[in-house]
């Protein structure tokens, strides 16, 4: 048992899929998972765990934003053991040949948080994603036709970002979507020496200000989640 997490020894599986939402995770678990058990409600972060074609897999809610999602994957890491750290959520596109409903795998994350600065004593650092699990999860998406693209995201501290000129400077390097939890991840990964993930589905586009509907995302959200699961079954 960790601070935030209420699991004991051996319940949380060492292939682990992290939606920022907890009812995410309890869909999740009621839809895709055989014989959910749910491991933890604390602070109404839920997570589970249960078997996917047969290899035992979990889910964890991390919530919103770099400190959110630092609290529940360390602890996932340092006091669970977890090996394999899938993060499935959404993003906003900011390139014109990405479009919503979109696929995004993350190979890498730069940020406008000031976490890493700290950490590496105002040095840089460019967290990036664990290859074999990037590959296994674009065959997989290509394998079923899916519209997948990949490359960097921008980790933001700001959802509602009004500078306009900033995002039109990341989309010039190559920036291909924001979102807000990916850097983290990915740097604790590294931390620890274990193999993570941002699988993500373009919710909206910020550039044309398109944006999914509630069934649109629902949808997307459901066959991201399937690729993120036989992704992690690999492992």
């Amino acid at each position: 048992m960790s601070v935030h997490i209420g699991a004991n020894e051996n319940e949380i599986a060492e292939s682990i899929l992290l939606p920022g939402d907890p009812l995410r995770a309890k869909f999740i678990a009621e839809k895709f998972l055989e014989n959910p058990k749910c491991y933890n409600e604390v602070r109404g972060m839920l997570g589970y765990t249960g078997t996917y074609k047969g290899k035992r897999v979990s889910v964890q809610g991390t919530g919103m934003g770099i400190p959110s999602i630092s609290i529940y994957a360390q602890e996932l890491m340092q006091s669970y053991g977890v090996k394999n750290l899938i993060r499935v959520g959404t993003c906003g596109a900011i390139q014109e040949d990405v479009k919503v409903r979109d696929l995004i795998i993350a190979m890498s994350a730069s940020t406008d948080s000031a976490v890493n600065k700290i950490r590496f004593k105002g040095i840089d650092f460019a967290p990036t994603a664990n290859f074999d699990l990037l590959k296994a999860a674009y065959d997989i998406a290509v394998q079923r036709n899916k519209q997948v693209n990949v490359g960097s995201v921008f980790t933001s501290d700001t959802f509602y970002n009004e500078d306009k000129e900033a995002v039109q400077n990341w989309a010039k390097h190559g920036i291909l979507a924001l979102e807000m939890e990916t850097a983290a991840l990915y740097t604790l990964a590294a931390k620890f020496g274990v193999k993570a993930l941002s699988i993500l589905t373009v919710s909206d586009h910020v550039l044309t200000g398109e944006e999914t509907s509630a069934e649109e995302r629902q949808k997307t959200f459901g066959e991201m989640v399937e690729i993120a699961l036989d992704t992690a079954i690999q492992f």
